[in-house]
């Protein structure tokens, strides 16, 4: 989608034909489209300013305390960008990781899906994104029950092992939910 940016700010979508707000840019975004802003008079690419702009407009822009602005401002853009393409690109995977692994043990561990609800609520924070609607247990297949066999020792401290890999993955899950500074 190409969206070209005029001198007195407006914003002319070439696909609809049509002059559209920030608002409407982002919600487009949120949808899926790819979008790519210019100056409509050089050409200029003007994605990342416009995106940011939509970003520092939402709600994200109160998450960030006011020290922390202070210091990326008096940072070079050289140190600013750095921090920004290892930092936050880090964060956001590790995110994406983590949520992936507590969706992935949900079905047996439902408690797992507290955390991600918080963590989801952060991210939906930044990116505006709508909110993840849980599925109801009931949806959820249940593996058929396995024929009953007394447990030896070795297969209860395997399982005990396993519930404790489980505990640490939910804490690292959680641990992003919990917001405040990490000084």
């Amino acid at each position: 989608m190409l969206v070209k940016k005029y001198s007195n700010r407006r914003l002319y979508d070439t696909e609809d034909s049509r002059y559209i707000t920030l608002d409407e840019l982002a919600e487009k975004v949120r949808r899926g489209a790819d979008v790519k802003v210019v100056e409509a008079k050089t050409g200029e690419d003007l994605t990342q300013a416009t995106l940011t702009q939509i970003i520092l407009e939402s709600n994200a822009a109160r998450l960030l305390p006011v020290p922390l602005l202070t210091q990326l401002i008096r940072m070079r853009d050289d140190a600013l960008a750095e921090f920004f393409g290892r930092y936050v690109s880090m964060a956001l995977e590790m995110y994406n990781q983590a949520r992936s692994g507590a969706q992935q043990v949900a079905p047996y561990f439902p408690f797992a899906q507290m955390p991600m609800q918080a963590a989801d609520a952060f991210m939906r924070m930044f990116t505006g994104a709508p909110p993840v609607v849980p599925r109801p247990a009931a949806h959820v297949p249940t593996p058929p029950p396995e024929p009953e066999e007394p447990r030896s020792r070795e297969d209860v401290a395997d399982l005990r092992r396993e519930l404790d890999e489980l505990k640490q993955l939910i804490r690292s899950v959680a641990k992003p939910a919990k917001g405040g500074d990490a000084d």
